[in-house]
């Protein structure tokens, strides 16, 4: 179960105990909001799209799109994302759970949206379409093992300046 590689992932930095597990499921933005009685952009959703022999996993705000144009220059290819059954067999998670952490695959390139930046923490799901952890973004940046940070999302809008502008 993927839940259990991201608990033992977030075992070796005495960190396991901070991921919440609910009755309810939180496989969507609103769940996993509801559940957490936060608003739905601090939630850190995790997007998979294709490339070859592999994806890119992109964490953006629960509130941002990405953008096609953007997502084009960043990454010099076309926004196509993998269907359910590929990130299952690719990132190890299943849609609703797929999160940047405990993912063994070396072809998932993982990369976090600027759209985050604009909160003090957010919540990004661990593994199961139930479950979520707090994190800072350095904190999640650091343990999603981040290539970069990058600016490929639309319609969302900072409510605090966004780090490093």
């Amino acid at each position: 179960m993927a839940i259990e590689a991201v608990k033992k992932y977030f075992k070796k930095y005495g960190m396991e105990k901070g991921i919440l597990e609910f009755e309810e499921s939180s496989a969507t933005v609103e769940l996993a909001a509801r559940a957490l009685g936060v608003i739905p952009a601090r939630i850190a959703k995790s997007l998979s799209f294709k490339i070859e022999n592999g994806c890119i996993l992109i964490v953006t705000a629960g509130d941002a799109r990405v953008d096609n144009r953007k997502f084009r220059e960043a990454f010099g290819l076309k926004a196509t994302m993998l269907s359910p059954d590929e990130v299952h067999n690719i990132t190890g998670h299943a849609v609703g759970g797929v999160c940047p952490f405990g993912i063994a695959n070396k072809a998932v390139k993982i990369y976090v949206d600027i759209s985050l930046k604009r909160f003090a923490t957010v919540f990004p799901a661990c593994g199961s379409s139930n479950s979520a952890i707090e994190l800072s973004c350095k904190e999640l940046f650091r343990h999603a093992h981040g290539l970069e940070w990058v600016d490929v999302c639309k319609e969302w809008r900072p409510s605090v300046p966004v780090e490093g502008e």
